[in-house]
């Protein structure tokens, strides 16, 4: 499903931010994504989400790759891979459910079908009555719920999640690893970055990928440890 084959990523100002990068992720994975800021994590979320091409190597997608794919298949590509943030990005003179319609506006979905299809995602995260709410009437919890909603509006089979806990208190950001854990036990993938390992530790069914300036230092599936220089 999601394949990085001896990934480098360089970029002009910062040097390399990814050193010979190589995991695959199976469909109905989840894999956290950790290391300490500057590790690489954010980067290897926007090569899934083809925001970015690697320098060097090849990122595989959903059968799709970096060296081949065309633009006008990008937009159909992150469809089918939905993305949440840490700053959760919201729109602030939209309201929550206005945030989630706009999302489906912009990819032609029928009219009839928005309105619909917006009150069952705010129901689904737990926010069926924030409908009309704008993000600053939310809290931070409520507004990544909305973020996850969003990002569940064109139904994708990967969700990938950037620190998507790492501008929330403790009891919302245990809200939000649950609504995403009960995401994933439908059967989608989940790729989730964060720099908290006790978190990760938290949840040892799930496969850990740890990276440290930019090279795969570890990682769960593998027994065998992963040196710096990826080999």
């Amino acid at each position: 499903m999601i394949r990085f084959t001896h990934v480098y990523k360089e970029y002009p100002r910062s040097g390399l931010a990814l050193k010979n990068v190589s995991f695959q992720i199976q469909k109905g994975e989840f894999a956290f994504l950790t290391g300490p800021s500057g590790a690489g994590k954010s980067t290897v979320l926007r090569l899934i989400h083809m925001a970015d091409e690697p320098t060097d190597g090849e990122v595989r997608v959903l059968g799709l790759s970096s060296q081949t794919i065309r633009r006008r298949q990008i937009p159909e590509l992150r469809r089918r891979v939905g993305m949440v943030f840490q700053d959760f990005r919201l729109l602030r003179d939209r309201t929550a459910a206005d945030n989630i319609a706009f999302c489906l506006e912009v990819t032609s979905t029928r009219r009839s079908q928005i309105w619909p299809r917006v009150q069952r995602l705010l129901a689904d995260v737990g926010l069926a009555a924030k409908a009309g709410a704008y993000p600053d009437e939310l809290s931070g919890g409520e507004q990544q719920r909305v973020g996850i909603a969003r990002a569940l509006a064109n139904n994708p089979v990967v969700l990938l999640a950037d620190e998507p806990t790492g501008n929330l208190d403790e009891r919302a950001a245990r809200g939000v690893v649950e609504l995403i854990r009960s995401i994933h036990a439908t059967g989608m993938s989940v790729v989730m970055a964060t720099h908290d390992l006790d978190l990760a530790r938290r949840y040892p069914q799930y496969r850990v990928i740890a990276l440290d300036e930019g090279a795969l230092v570890s990682d769960t599936a593998q027994p065998e440890t992963v040196r710096r220089d990826g080999v």
